[in-house]
């Protein structure tokens, strides 16, 4: 009987609080955190729930990884499962997927994607050939990890974005998160998945605090792999984004909406598989499409997209061609002003979408 009034003395008080706080008990609640937390609380779930699952790559042990990523996973798994290599990508790479083709599970992270050129055979021609090859037989549950794109002031050598280098591949799966509920939720399919994923981060997201809602703060939280989600309705117009371009995009359709302008924005979360369905079905609502990437525009996601909906039922339904925001068809330069000029910003979307609706 004690145990049933404490109970309920505790209800009534939470229930006060939420009336002094004017929010209801229905609402779900969220909190602040930032990419980099997200992707750490990925990891450190996966490796207590799945002893195979094991992190691998230049600096992510002691030193708390280049970006702090990893931080505080090697004083809580040690030296047998986060693990710092030498500075030899291939090696540590062919490494990777031949633990994972005898059932371990590697997290393998490039300290850049700039720096899987190095390993390029590897993740090819051993990760994302072998189940195919070997009749599937031979499962790879790898994933390759790190900052994707430009950050600031890193030269040409370090600024490419490699979605559709990636997504190109069959055999590959290709996630691109945005928020940090992108962030977790992708990282932990990805890890869980039976074959090679290339996770592409942003360095210039990892700072950045998104809403984490009470679900994805869950143990049990993933993100399918191959589902886009929209972030904002709209009616007027469809733009398409992933990754560091969403946040872009919806900026975008912030100055849009003083136009007049009701812009929805899907952020694609998955490059390969593309969730065509999400982008159809929205196109036949808005009956204008813009897709918006930091890539170069020839063989871009932005192509793939306008080749899927030129074949697809919603090409009948489109008022206007489909029309493509991207980085400049240029090496990325060092100079800052030309730096940003190379790389969408929110006014380069809203007047392509003023030209996609045909107004001046």
């Amino acid at each position: 009987m004690a145990g049933r009034l404490n109970l309920f003395n505790s209800c009534k008080v939470f229930l006060s609080t939420c009336r002094r706080r004017k929010f209801s008990t229905n609402r779900v609640l969220t909190a602040k955190v930032t990419v980099r937390d997200a992707l750490n609380a990925a990891i450190d779930e996966e490796m207590n729930r799945d002893p195979n699952v094991f992190l691998m790559g230049e600096e992510v042990a002691q030193y708390d990884g280049a970006y702090k990523v990893s931080r505080g996973l090697w004083k809580k798994y040690g030296d047998g499962r986060v693990i710092d290599t030498p500075i030899t990508e291939s090696g540590f790479a062919g490494l990777a997927v031949g633990a994972a083709m005898n059932g371990l599970r590697p997290i393998c992270e490039f300290m850049t994607f700039n720096f899987s050129m190095q390993a390029i055979d590897q993740v090819i021609n051993s990760g994302s050939k072998t189940h195919y090859m070997s009749a599937g037989l031979i499962n790879v549950p790898v994933v390759f990890r790190g900052p994707n794109g430009a950050a600031v002031g890193v030269g040409a050598q370090h600024s490419q974005c490699f979605a559709a280098w990636y997504s190109h591949c069959p055999g590959l799966k290709v996630v691109s998160p945005w928020s940090s509920e992108d962030a977790k939720g992708l990282l932990k399919s990805a890890i869980r998945d039976d074959n090679p994923v290339i996770c592409l981060e942003n360095e210039l997201l990892y700072g950045v605090s998104f809403d984490m809602p009470d679900e994805a703060m869950s143990e049990n939280f993933v993100i399918p792999i191959g589902k886009a989600k929209i972030e904002r309705e709209g009616k007027h117009v469809t733009i398409v984004a992933h990754s560091k371009s969403v946040g872009t995009a919806m900026d975008a359709a912030k100055d849009l909406e003083s136009l007049g302008i009701d812009a929805e924005v899907i952020n694609l979360r998955s490059i390969r598989p593309l969730d065509e369905d999400a982008i159809v079905a929205s196109v036949m609502k808005t009956n204008h499409l813009v897709t918006v990437e930091t890539g170069w525009p020839q063989c871009g996601v932005g192509s793939e997209i306008c080749a899927r909906i030129m074949e697809s039922k919603a090409f009948n339904y489109l008022d206007s061609p489909v029309m493509r925001v991207t980085g400049a068809d240029c090496p990325t330069p060092y100079a800052k002003l030309l730096e940003l000029n190379a790389f969408p910003q929110p006014h380069n979307v809203v007047n392509v979408v003023k030209r996609s609706l045909n107004m001046k």
